[in-house]
């Protein structure tokens, strides 16, 4: 049987077996996009079309020490830290002109799912999040133009600088998105070091997302690169909520100098809703400081963050090896004095409990890319 006939099979499996056990027929889905990665690759080599595809099995175990404990208990476990399987292919239509599609699915290893670690379902959803990216786009000296679920402006441009950790736990502490489905981003060539992107989301997209908001979302992102120096600023209008307005200000500075790394960001709502304690209460603040330094094979971070309403005190320490190119080990302490990155064992967004109140996570972990 030829390669290309063995994932067929499977995505057939996967279709027209709605009973079949969910867990083997996400294997099934993911040994299918590897599957068709090779061979569209294989095929690839005779063509001007370039297909892509990557694997990346991401895990740590995890002591997790909640500060209220009859709101959680703590416990010792295994957390997926963001695995994924993906396929991307580039076709030139004509010179300058290149059409190009992103296919990436989350692995979540340590409940033997093809799901979002995070993104599990429930609070709002009643299903698993089974995309991580998955778009379609156009590239020209003219810019990019992308559909479909993606990277969001915001974060790229604000959030991106201060996400540097290696486990679950990175990217918390902030207050945006990170992707959402059906929306339609722009990013324009750099002119001198200055890019603007955007971004439209419709409301069955944002209401997909994370956020789980009902109504459309709007991004705008201004990125100056000065070498070694990036300055951004962004705008996340998040869409009504039922507060009249309920929007995210955020801005972001990066220098890297030689072995040693700075980033800090600072974000601020601005929003129609004034309850004590709410995530998007106006007014509330998000202020993060990195520090990374590499030395030979080791590459130690520390971020102090204040995110008010969603996590508040915040200390994320880290040390990654880097092993062997494709493999890498992280050992990272992480600590909130609110719950915000907190679950139950082995739960995201549905395992989130404020009771709990914060508390400390001690994580080893390891990385390998394909």
């Amino acid at each position: 049987m030829q390669a290309q006939g063995i994932p067929v099979i499977s995505l057939l499996a996967f279709v027209v077996m709605p009973d079949f056990p969910r867990r083997c027929r996400d294997v099934a889905l993911a040994s299918s996009l590897l599957l068709m990665g090779t061979a569209q690759a294989q095929d690839a080599q005779a063509s001007a079309t370039q297909v892509d595809w990557s694997a990346s099995v991401r895990l740590q175990t995890e002591s997790v020490h909640p500060d209220e404990r009859s709101a959680a208990s703590p416990y010792t476990g295994l957390r997926d830290a963001y695995s994924r399987v993906g396929v991307s292919v580039q076709h030139a239509l004509s010179p300058g002109l290149t059409l190009s599609g992103q296919l990436e699915l989350p692995l979540d290893l340590a409940n033997l799912s093809v799901q979002d670690p995070y993104d599990q379902g429930d609070n709002g959803h009643d299903h698993p999040e089974r995309l991580r990216i998955a778009r379609i786009g156009l590239q020209g000296n003219w810019g990019a133009l992308h559909w479909g679920q993606q990277w969001m402006p915001y974060y790229n441009a604000v959030s991106a600088p201060v996400d540097a950790f290696s486990s679950y736990y990175s990217g918390f502490a902030t207050y945006t998105v990170f992707r959402v489905r059906h929306t339609v981003a722009y990013t324009s060539p750099s002119f001198q070091g200055l890019s603007v992107s955007a971004a439209y989301a419709p409301a069955k997209g944002n209401r997909r997302s994370t956020s789980r908001i009902d109504d459309e979302r709007v991004q705008v992102a201004l990125s100056y690169d000065l070498g070694a120096t990036r300055l951004a600023a962004a705008l996340d209008d998040r869409g009504d909520a039922g507060y009249g307005r309920n929007r995210l200000y955020g801005l972001s500075a990066s220098h890297q100098a030689g072995a040693w790394q700075v980033a800090a960001k600072y974000e601020r709502f601005d929003t129609g809703n004034h309850a004590p304690g709410s995530f998007s209460r106006d007014g509330n603040e998000a202020v993060n400081l990195l520090v990374t330094h590499q030395r030979g094979a080791n590459t130690y971070k520390a971020m102090l963050a204040r995110v008010e309403g969603y996590g508040e005190n915040i200390v994320h320490l880290g040390i990654d090896h880097q092993y062997k190119p494709q493999l890498k080990f992280f050992a990272e302490f992480y600590s909130e004095s609110e719950t915000a990155a907190l679950t139950t064992r082995s739960e995201g967004l549905s395992g989130f409990r404020a009771a709990a109140s914060g508390g400390h996570v001690w994580v080893l972990g390891l990385r390998h890319d394909f």
